[in-house]
């Protein structure tokens, strides 16, 4: 009985602690949007209106957006975010954050694209995501090698590993999953995996 309790209190917490965190986090955020705007709205039109916040954040996030995707609004974000990496403790917070939120982003080229698993003679097999394949020349003609992220420490430490392409396989697990498995220690694997090897190009490479 102390076991049932106990297996399943644990499971309990670890199911419940990530869906309170996230929508504790959104609503903080939408009352801290909603205290901004409510006395603008009280200005305006002379009292407060409920969920005119929800409506800023999308409305300032779609304009971000566009921004972003714009070729001239790029150019002003780059360079206000220029400035704003000059300031140290700024750039100290934001820098890792950017780097790990753009990582995972779909639309980016430079993200991690697939998981990928690492045939390493000495450690076995090692999971990470592939993040760029290319070739290198020792004087031997060109070797294909690829660039593998392994992380170490949660997700915003690893090591960047260099192989071969032909120790790398690539599981059917999407990026989403593979960022669960690292979070959970390995405890999302699911308990069938199939891999595959080939000269077919996805999304810029080989599978």
């Amino acid at each position: 009985m102390l076991q049932w309790l106990r297996r399943n209190f644990i499971a309990g917490f670890f199911v419940a602690v990530p869906i309170a965190v996230s929508v504790f986090a959104i609503i903080w955020m939408f009352r801290l949007v909603d205290g901004w705007t409510a006395p603008l709205s009280v200005r305006l039109l002379g009292r407060p209106v409920p969920g005119l916040g929800i409506i800023t954040t999308a409305v300032v996030l779609l304009a971000i957006g566009a921004l972003a995707t714009n070729v001239f609004g790029r150019r002003i974000l780059q360079t206000a975010e220029g400035y704003l990496l000059r300031l140290p403790l700024f750039r100290t917070v934001y820098s890792p954050i950017k780097q790990l939120v753009v990582a995972f982003s779909p639309d980016n080229e430079y993200g991690f694209k697939r998981v990928a698993l690492v045939d390493d003679p000495a450690r076995g097999f090692l999971l990470g995501f592939l993040t760029k394949e290319f070739t290198i020349d020792r004087g031997q003609g060109a070797e294909a090698v690829v660039a593998v992220y392994v992380p170490t420490n949660h997700l915003y430490l690893g090591d960047v590993l260099v192989v071969p392409r032909d120790r790398v396989s690539f599981p059917d697990v999407t990026v989403e999953q593979g960022i669960r498995i690292f979070l959970t220690g390995g405890m999302a694997l699911p308990s069938r995996m199939k891999a595959q090897r080939g000269t077919d190009r996805v999304d810029g490479f080989r599978v």
